[in-house]
């Protein structure tokens, strides 16, 4: 029966016949009227205005959803380098069913494991890039990332951890909490991200869960617990203690997939009472409703102590401790209990957007997927079947051949395909929704972009992206693979927002930059694998900066008269220091009363001191924390324009920088090394010969952690020159830090360099 729009209150009748249940539409039945005539029988007759069952139906539905999205994951495995993320990932896809077989992260058995699927990564033992997968554990969605562990490719944890709900960090049982550990673990605040953390590698000689647990407290910060308890340690490792349901777990099965409950041992009984009462109290300590239960002296259930960490993880006042060996195959699947069990589902976690219709003005979105569409390209991939654009939607649905709006450059885009990633497999889908990680083909976009259905203007919160600090001269071989190497230039800049390449003006040479040494060598190794163009590279260059140190005026008049319209500008004013934490490294600041220069011609004086900004006088680099204030100029009625200010700026910026006192500025880096004890002295010789500060030095066993702060200039071939001072035992994770100003007799050398290197070319 047809439904008419202008009825005054269309009728629902429920009829129920022979135990089944039907709806009809009455057109333009009044309220109220009998409808018992209508039908005989023995039926029983309901009705309802349409508004009512609208609503009714509407509540149903979001119920619906609420239901579906309750059952949804999404979080990252991040960690210090060789901590255990990619095993992890490994066994967490083999126990959910993902993948049938188990294969180790190095390749030896000449496959590698599932999330490292780039042959650089499978010979190397090493994650490049993040790589996303999903996976179903008692009948919950979990979306995975696995992210990199060495500091070089952070953006890829970076990017990750900016559309996740919740993580997992982990941590060597033998390593303790590390440089990058503390690197990550920052980066997760910075997005908010709840977390549980996992101790790994319980089977491994001088594994002690305990100290890396009070590391975590010291180190990190964390308010924590262990919900677990180890039975046995190092080759004694047999199972674990759940703190929560009081049970004990053992892993039997070739690959440790049969989980066996059973009670806890007596011998270690004691101490499980004992770290349960420690676990109540620290979690007491931040959730009210548990504290009021633990004061009185109640007693605790199960579902209660495990509601209570549950809302204090995802409130991030709390991070509960899982413990296991991946490797081993111990401990893995109360882990994933423990993801599915306290860490949030995407409604449960505050999202923001900004409204670009109103001043950016913040809007909470609500994780409803029958809202209006606002998705985020975090990543992006080359692909074999072209761009690869990887999405979180954060509400409203997606579906294939549907039509969407790139808020940051308002193109209209159709979604040709749309698919779901299993490491670099791909499954077609047809729809997703709000809190799902997909990934899209033929779009063209930047990482970062914001999509909509174009009915709204919202824009989400940018990614933190670290500067460069090191630069490589590259050159294809061959000039015949100009095209080629430039297209591989393109594609990893697109990828990757911290690899920049740039052109030498002096030289003309190719220039990359990025974030170290690894950073730089695996993208040059990339050309030539993916695009199969030789390249040839220039010596490591370190990406200083200039600074100014004082104070200096400039009063600079352009004027130019050569037949028809001249050039007549002239700017006053001085440039000076920003003051010390300033968040901008470039300002501006017009401060002239009156109209001496006419407004429009403001703009283009900025942007003369902001070019001739970018190159300093000392040795060609950027110019840094300078602030340029503009007091006083004159302008000529004819002769005055955009070009001649823009001039007068560059030429009155060069005219002052060196009574400004500027000096050189290098990055600085905070080098972790572990050495054995015995060669700590050589070891801490050379930083001390390479101009670096000892800020810490710890011994762990027999080895000693020293932490050091280094210039990058000092640091090229380092990794070399420790193998052979520790006979190949020593390793070290570098970061940067700051700029800081260099020595004057560096500065006097570096400007002496350039000059050289000036003369020459």
């Amino acid at each position: 029966m047809a439904r008419s729009a202008k009825s005054s209150a269309t009728c629902l009748l429920y009829t129920l016949c022979s135990g089944i249940q039907t709806t009809l539409f009455i057109p333009k039945c009044p309220p109220k009227t009998p409808i018992a005539t209508l039908l005989a029988g023995n039926f029983h007759l309901r009705y309802f205005s349409a508004g009512s069952a609208a609503a009714r139906l509407r509540e149903e539905k979001e119920a619906m959803w609420k239901e579906s999205m309750e059952k949804v994951r999404n979080i990252g495995i991040s960690a210090h380098i060789d901590s255990g993320k990619t095993t992890l990932t490994e066994r967490v896809l083999y126990y959910t069913g993902r993948i049938h077989e188990i294969h180790e992260v190095r390749g030896k058995d000449g496959v590698g494991a599932k999330m490292d699927s780039m042959d650089l990564e499978r010979e190397k033992g090493i994650t490049i890039q993040s790589a996303a997968t999903y996976c179903t554990w008692k009948d919950y969605q979990v979306n995975i990332i696995d992210t990199p562990g060495h500091v070089d490719f952070t953006i890829e944890v970076e990017r990750a951890l900016r559309v996740l709900d919740g993580a997992i960090l982990v941590l060597c049982s033998v390593g303790g909490v590390q440089s990058q550990s503390i690197t990550v673990d920052r980066q997760m605040r910075r997005y908010e991200v709840p977390r549980l953390a996992f101790i790994n590698k319980l089977d491994r000689m001088g594994a002690d869960p305990w100290k890396v647990l009070d590391q975590a407290r010291a180190k990190l910060r964390h308010h924590s617990a262990a919900v677990q308890v180890p039975i046995g340690l190092e080759d004694d490792f047999q199972g674990l203690v759940d703190l929560v349901n009081l049970k004990a777990y053992y892993f039997h099965g070739s690959n440790g997939e049969k989980v066996v409950t059973e009670d806890i041992p007596s011998n270690i009984e004691a101490l499980a009472m004992e770290k349960r009462r420690e676990l109540i109290e620290v979690v007491s300590e931040v959730d009210e409703t548990l504290a009021e239960a633990f004061l009185n002296d109640d007693p605790i259930s199960s579902t209660d102590l495990e509601e209570a960490i549950k809302r204090a993880t995802i409130a991030r006042k709390f991070v509960p401790v899982f413990m296991g060996s991946a490797f081993k195959n111990k401990g893995v699947q109360p882990l994933l209990d423990g993801v599915l069990n306290y860490l949030p589902c995407p409604t449960e976690v505050s999202n923001y957007a900004l409204d670009q219709t109103k001043d950016e003005e913040k809007v909470t979105l609500s994780g409803n997927p029958a809202g209006h569409l606002v998705a985020l390209a975090f990543k992006l991939e080359e692909g074999r079947f072209g761009q690869l654009t990887y999405l979180r939607i954060y509400e409203g649905i997606l579906q294939k051949g549907d039509f969407m709006v790139n808020i940051n450059t308002g193109k209209k885009i159709k979604i040709p395909r749309l698919v779901r990633m299993h490491a670099n497999e791909m499954e077609d889908i047809q729809e997703a929704h709000a809190g799902q990680i997909v990934a899209v083909f033929g779009i063209d976009c930047a990482s970062g972009d914001t999509f909509t259905d174009g009915s709204v203007r919202y824009t989400m919160t940018s990614m933190n992206v670290p500067e460069p600090v090191m630069s490589l001269a590259v050159s294809p071989v061959s000039k015949d693979s100009g095209g080629q190497f430039s297209k591989a230039l393109n594609r990893f800049q697109k990828e990757d927002p911290t690899f920049r390449v740039g052109l030498d003006p002096e030289s003309g040479q190719t220039i990359i930059s990025g974030m170290g040494e690894l950073h730089l060598d695996i993208y040059v190794e990339r050309i030539r694998r993916e695009y199969k163009v030789d390249a040839t590279v220039g010596k490591p260059r370190v990406n200083f900066r200039e600074t100014v140190t004082q104070r200096a005026e400039f009063d600079y008049l352009h004027k130019k008269q050569s037949g028809g319209q001249g050039q007549y500008g002239r700017v006053i004013g001085y440039v000076e220091p920003l003051p010390a934490g300033s968040p901008a490294k470039f300002e501006f600041e017009n401060m002239i009363v009156g109209q001496a220069i006419p407004s429009g011609f403001i703009p283009a004086i900025e942007k003369g001191f902001k070019e001739a900004a970018n190159s300093g006088s000392l040795i060609g680099h950027p110019v840094e924390n300078i602030q340029v204030v503009l007091t006083d100029g004159a302008s000529h009625a004819v002769d005055s324009s955009e070009l001649a200010f823009k001039l007068a700026s560059i030429y009155a910026f060069r005219q002052c920088y060196s009574a400004a006192r500027p000096v050189i500025l290098e990055p600085i880096m905070l080098v972790e090394l572990k050495v054995p004890t015995e060669f700590q002295g050589t070891v801490t010789g050379d930083i001390n010969k390479r101009k670096g500060m000892i800020v810490g030095n710890d011994q762990e066993n027999d080895d000693s952690v020293i932490t050091a702060h280094v210039p990058l200039n000092n640091m090229f071939g380092y990794s070399t020159a420790l193998r052979s001072m520790t006979q190949g035992k020593g390793e070290f994770t570098m970061e940067y830090i700051e700029h800081l100003p260099v020595a004057q007799d560096v500065q006097t050398q570096l400007i002496n360099t350039h000059k050289a290197a000036k003369g020459t070319s």
